[in-house]
């Protein structure tokens, strides 16, 4: 086995609670880490939002499954954009698809839009409608058993995506080929990286999840199951190397 090169994350739920500022117990880990390894976010949400979550920490991040990536610029002390794509979508098409679902499971109250169009590309199918009360996103599907008995449904619904049990209460669809595995594959040939000299991070391994597919494709894997025990164990496997 190499030895680690590049050390890749996700954020929400393995580096922080979920949309929450670095604790500062982490921000230390990731500067330590730095030292000795290149360091690289791979998140669903954009490249922005990551970076202001992190309180504009200097790191790489690659956003929206792959659909942008962007690397900290020392001397502007910002973000400078290598890819940022739009594709296309058939809003019209994935609303009808998104309204049938509805009506065959009874889903049909929700507050504001069913369907959020970001101008990646990406979709949000939300459940509970775009404008619900976080409380109740948080209440609906803890433990996600609700969305994952749906979620061989969705995913035969919606060919042209990879589908995600998202957030707390949706489904993310990402047009294909994108998605975390296919963008940290494609970064590794661009700078010459076997997948043994990578290591990600992740919290989202489970069916469905966002990290599933990194897992499915054989990069290393640091398993996280509460972001409160990530640097510890993380520390652990790198000493193990």
């Amino acid at each position: 086995m190499r030895r680690t090169r590049l050390i890749a994350m996700d954020l929400d739920g393995t580096l922080t609670q979920h949309k929450s500022p670095l604790t500062e117990e982490t921000r230390d880990m990731l500067e330590r880490l730095a030292r000795s390894y290149r360091l690289l976010m791979v998140g669903a949400g954009s490249c922005r939002r990551i970076f202001n979550q992190m309180d504009r920490f200097p790191i790489d991040i690659v956003g929206n499954y792959g659909l942008q990536y962007a690397r900290y610029d020392a001397a502007a002390q910002d973000l400078a954009f290598v890819l940022d794509e739009a594709l296309p979508c058939d809003r019209y098409g994935v609303l009808a698809r998104a309204n049938a679902f509805r009506a065959k499971h009874d889903l049909k109250d929700f507050a504001g839009e069913s369907v959020e169009f970001h101008d990646s590309g990406v979709v949000t199918f939300a459940i509970l409608g775009t404008k619900a009360r976080q409380e109740d996103k948080l209440a609906y599907d803890p433990d996600r058993r609700k969305r994952r008995a749906m979620y061989d449904e969705v995913v035969a619904l919606f060919p042209e995506y990879n589908v995600f049990v998202g957030g707390s209460s949706s489904f993310d669809m990402a047009p294909k080929p994108y998605d975390k595995a296919y963008a940290l594959s494609r970064i590794c040939e661009e700078e010459g990286l076997d997948k043994d000299e990578v290591l990600y991070v992740g919290d989202d391994y489970g069916p469905g999840g966002n990290d599933e597919a990194v897992l499915a494709v054989g990069f290393p894997f640091l398993k996280i199951d509460d972001y409160r025990t990530t640097p510890a164990k993380l520390a652990e496997r790198l000493a193990a190397e």
